[in-house]
């Protein structure tokens, strides 16, 4: 390794001020998973609401994380560079919109490729806006969004508006992508699962909705989270890529090319959210639809906050909202009630974390809290379908509101830069 790679390695690896969190190993997360599964389970039997951990349940969320993981991931790569993406919704539109049009004429995986491509161009778009014209970076990721919205509504009135099936909010139905299912090991964890064992049955759930119905797009989609992990992390690149979000001056000095690198990383980052949008259409719902995407480019940036800035914790965060996402789908209210009991026990238990911290304040209003959302599950049976359709929602809300204190984000994130600064 060179002296300069060396020095931008010590830079972007040397110890934070702040206390930011941890990094999120591989036995971190499992235990983590383990954890949240016994809780499940617990809940679970409680409440009778049996389908809470079922394979239908699981698999279910797993195709609603994927595109909110895409998207997290893309916002990751943007980050990690220093460009704030707020974009990403807008470049998921695109995604749907190109997906949809190639995916209906020339079969899905054409439609996967264009739809890369087209949040490619939101990404280019967005990044010659923010490091060529150093226009900030929230206006220019909203205008992004505001513009693909217009400009599919447009294009869908003489693509889809014409062709048989379709109609200017919608597109003709595309062929769907190869579902992989194993055969007999699925069968098997069906089986075990009906049996509602406590966490056996749970464990069985989750490894059932992983081998059952799985869409070749959703192996490659969950490939691409050790790849990137891989990328920013284990190669001189990624190692360039990241300084220029944590202290491009120094990078420059060190002979790093900023601006290549943030526009690689902004691009990359579009056709990630691209291939999220893609998804929807295509894996999805089978058809382009106006609006299909429902904030979830948002979403996945909160899942990247969530987790640190890291694929790790940006997995387990799209995890958390894609389940969340299906619990309307299957059980609803029922499945949503049963998530009060649980959101309660987790209060409880960080009420007494608040208290081991002697953060007396914190853990008052943790106890409110949780008090109130054991009274509002033992005195109702269901809840509103208003709330139900909110869960997502509100549950990106909370892990935010929970966990901002304890968020280290690149140094340089969203900072201007220009070129020739380090001289």
């Amino acid at each position: 390794m060179s002296e300069s790679t060396s020095t931008v390695s010590a830079a972007a690896t040397a110890p934070k001020k702040g206390g930011g969190r941890r990094k999120l190993s591989l036995p971190v997360i499992l235990l983590i998973i383990a954890g949240g599964l016994l809780l499940f389970s617990l809940v679970r039997v409680i409440s009778g609401a049996n389908d809470l951990t079922s394979v239908g349940q699981v698999a279910g969320a797993l195709q609603l994380a994927v595109p909110i993981g895409l998207a997290g991931l893309g916002g990751l790569w943007s980050e990690r560079a220093g460009v704030v993406n707020i974009g990403l919704e807008g470049m998921m539109i695109l995604g749907t919109f190109f997906g949809a049009w190639a995916g209906y004429q020339w079969g899905p995986w054409t439609g996967v490729v264009l739809g890369i491509v087209g949040g490619a161009l939101g990404g280019l778009l967005h990044a010659v806006i923010t490091v060529t014209f150093n226009v900030n970076h929230i206006v220019s990721g909203v205008a992004i969004t505001i513009l693909a919205t217009g400009l599919t509504r447009y294009l869908a009135n003489f693509t889809f508006a014409e062709a048989e099936g379709g109609s200017s909010k919608q597109s003709p139905r595309i062929d769907a992508i190869d579902r992989i299912t194993i055969p007999g090991l699925s069968d098997w964890l069906a089986d075990l699962q009906a049996k509602h064992w406590f966490f056996i049955s749970d464990l069985a759930g989750l490894l059932g909705g992983l081998v059952t119905g799985l869409s070749l797009l959703t192996v490659l989609a969950l490939l691409l989270i050790p790849v990137t992990w891989w990328i920013l992390w284990r190669t001189s690149f990624g190692l360039r890529l990241r300084s220029c979000g944590e202290n491009p001056i120094a990078a420059e000095s060190l002979g790093v090319n900023v601006y290549k690198y943030k526009y690689i990383a902004v691009i990359v980052s579009g056709a990630l959210a691209g291939l999220g949008g893609a998804f929807l259409a295509i894996v999805s719902t089978g058809i382009y639809q106006e609006g299909q995407t429902g904030g979830r480019g948002y979403i996945g940036l909160a899942a990247m906050i969530f987790g640190n800035w890291m694929p790790g914790g940006m997995a387990l965060g799209a995890g958390l909202f894609g389940f969340t996402d299906s619990l309307k789908l299957r059980g609803g209210a029922e499945n949503v009630h049963a998530m009060l009991l649980l959101l309660a026990i987790l209060l409880v238990g960080m009420m007494l974390w608040q208290l081991y911290k002697k953060k007396y304040v914190s853990a008052a209003v943790a106890t409110v809290v949780a008090a109130g959302l054991f009274v509002w599950y033992a005195f109702t049976e269901a809840l509103p379908s208003q709330f139900v359709d909110a869960a997502p929602y509100v549950t990106t809300l909370l892990v935010l509101a929970l966990s901002a204190q304890r968020l280290r984000m690149p140094k340089a994130d969203g900072m201007p830069y220009k070129k020739g600064q380090g001289k």
